[in-house]
């Protein structure tokens, strides 16, 4: 499978944006996790509520691995972050 990916990955003149020499197989799982977590965020869908399908979809052994993506992902993280701070406000009594 890689073999081919790569044929493919070098016709296609795919160039790496990460710290590889190139965009590896691997690297089109993160991309999907991603995505996927940013469409969910756009349409509103709890993203808590669908991590334990993409968890199970992507293989992952435990769930924190798939949390993982929203603290390693800048736009992902300032999701998170922007989210926290919507709780804290309504939990704190939006005291400013």
């Amino acid at each position: 499978m890689h073999r081919v990916f790569n044929a493919l990955r070098d016709s296609l003149g795919w160039v790496n944006r990460g710290a590889h020499a190139a965009p590896r197989l691997h690297d089109l799982r993160h991309t999907f996790a991603v995505r996927r977590m940013l469409l969910w965020h756009a349409d509103g869908t709890d993203i808590d509520q669908m991590m334990l399908a993409l968890s199970t979809y992507m293989g992952h052994a435990e769930i924190f691995y798939t949390y993982w993506y929203l603290s390693a992902v800048p736009e992902l993280m300032a999701l998170a972050g922007g989210k926290f701070e919507r709780f804290a406000n309504i939990a704190g009594g939006n005291d400013e």
